[in-house]
């Protein structure tokens, strides 16, 4: 045995270290997110829980849709929304131009109408659905429409009409239309709610 102290060069002929324990098997690892059939995966059940439509997807890889495979393609088809993020519209909602519109439906659907209760039942709701497919011509995106269209006999009453919503003040707005005959009076409200 070989004493070293200080300043002593460390002798060449040591062998060398004992070699370790065997080490455990490796596990195999997970794939990862970018790789093309994980990735698949993770966006089919994010969007399977999701209410909102799907604008545009863009995977994180180089690969086209195409090749991914008809699986991948049928899952993109199927999906309505991934999450854009986006927290105001692309076109804000215009009242002026709405109310016109619905003034105008009032006026051509409720010119000749007396006031009936069963009659007014039905075309009220004919009149939310013709309301309705007229501003969505609008093409304001993300907004969901609320429309109240009530009809009130004139009998020399007063009425008081409330509504409470969860209310963004920047984005979401609302709209009132109204027509008056002698026996009757027609009010339309429509409250636009921009979803983020």
């Amino acid at each position: 045995m070989e004493k070293r102290g200080r300043g002593a060069k460390p002798s060449t002929n040591q062998s060398p270290a004992p070699p370790s324990a065997p080490s455990t098997p490796r596990k195999d690892r997970r794939p990862s997110m970018f790789e093309k059939e994980s990735y698949a995966q993770i966006l089919r059940e994010r969007l399977r829980e999701s209410v909102h439509d799907i604008q545009y997807v863009e995977p994180p890889f180089d690969d086209s849709i195409a090749e991914m495979g008809k699986e991948w393609k049928s899952a993109l088809a199927k999906l309505k929304f991934a999450n854009s993020y986006r927290m105001e519209p692309l076109k804000k909602f215009q009242a002026n131009s709405v109310e016109a519109k619905v003034q105008q439906i009032l006026k051509e659907s409720l010119k000749d109408v007396n006031y009936d209760d069963q009659v007014f039942s039905h075309l009220s709701l004919e009149l939310a659905d013709q309301i309705l497919a007229a501003i969505k011509e609008f093409g304001y995106h993300r907004y969901k429409f609320i429309i109240k269209v009530l009809f009130v006999q004139k009998a020399g009453q007063a009425i008081n009409i409330a509504s409470r919503w969860i209310w963004d003040v920047a984005w979401d707005s609302w709209v009132e239309a109204k027509h008056e005959t002698e026996s009757y009076v027609a009010l339309v409200l429509v409250f636009a709610l921009y979803c983020e």
